[in-house]
């Protein structure tokens, strides 16, 4: 089988680059081309990822951080977002990776696409107000995984990772793999708060209780779409259960049977 040309796309968000390549090498299904951030929004604008059999995104583009407002959101491009919205309606597979669930705030159908949103201000996701997300590091927590061929051979696993506690629009994906982590108030801290000087804080955050979900599958148009919120470092990319985990993620999203899937969706 010939290995899956893969468009990885990063920038946005700090990550240990050493561990996070040496893992994405370690899946020897693809076949790389790396650009980052601000010239991967270009590039995808241009129309220069459309060979790409499989987009990869470990980015978190939209956001400039720092003073006085602790945090500033910014447009994609009119390029952009065209060229991605004609992937998707060619049916060509993407996959987010852990931190990209933030990307583009101001691009509502951005968190349709990934079937989720990680908010880092109060804002509206549906038409209802929502709190600021949390975040929480190195959580150790046990992995259950749903009856599904992406997850076959792969037993409940332990991993210590980041975890999000986000809004995941459950009653639209297709569920992987969850946490039997407490996702609640009092395990997280307000990514709000954070960004304005204030880390590991929960004052002024009364977030109610959310998903438990660190894998999923979505489509979009006729494209699948796959999540995986495990990927934050090191404890995560040297896990043999994640890597196995992210190897099938990749080889279904450009199987026949995810392309059923997704254009059955389409209808």
């Amino acid at each position: 089988m010939s290995k899956i040309r893969t468009l990885l796309v990063t920038k946005g968000h700090p990550f240990e680059k050493g561990p996070f390549f040496d893992w994405i090498d370690g899946v020897e299904a693809l076949d790389v081309t790396h650009v980052e951030h601000p010239a991967a929004e270009a590039f995808i604008g241009a129309g220069l990822g459309a060979d790409y059999d499989l987009w990869l995104f470990y980015d978190m583009p939209g956001y400039a951080f720092g003073p006085p407002n602790g945090v500033e959101f910014i447009e994609p491009s009119e390029a952009f977002k065209a060229a991605v919205l004609t992937r998707l309606e060619a049916g060509g597979p993407c996959l987010f990776l852990h931190h990209a669930l933030a990307g583009w705030p101001t691009w509502e159908t951005y968190g349709e696409v990934v079937g989720g949103r990680f908010l880092y201000r109060p804002g509206v996701v549906r038409g209802e107000q929502k709190l600021d997300s949390g975040y929480r590091h190195e959580a150790t927590y046990t992995v259950t995984l749903a009856d599904h061929e992406i997850c076959g051979g792969l037993q409940p696993f332990e991993v210590t990772d980041e975890l999000y506690l986000a809004e995941i629009f459950e009653d639209d994906i297709l569920p992987l793999a969850w946490s039997d982590y407490s996702f609640d108030r009092e395990h997280f801290y307000s990514a709000s708060n954070a960004v304005n000087g204030a880390m590991f804080s929960r004052e002024d955050w009364p977030h109610p209780p959310g998903s438990n979900l660190l894998a999923w599958l979505n489509s979009y148009k006729a494209a699948p779409i796959g999540y995986l919120q495990m990927g934050d470092g090191p404890s995560a990319y040297g896990n043999s259960a994640v890597t196995q985990l992210l190897t099938n993620m990749t080889t279904w999203l450009l199987s026949d049977a995810a392309r059923t899937w997704a254009e059955g969706r389409d209808q």
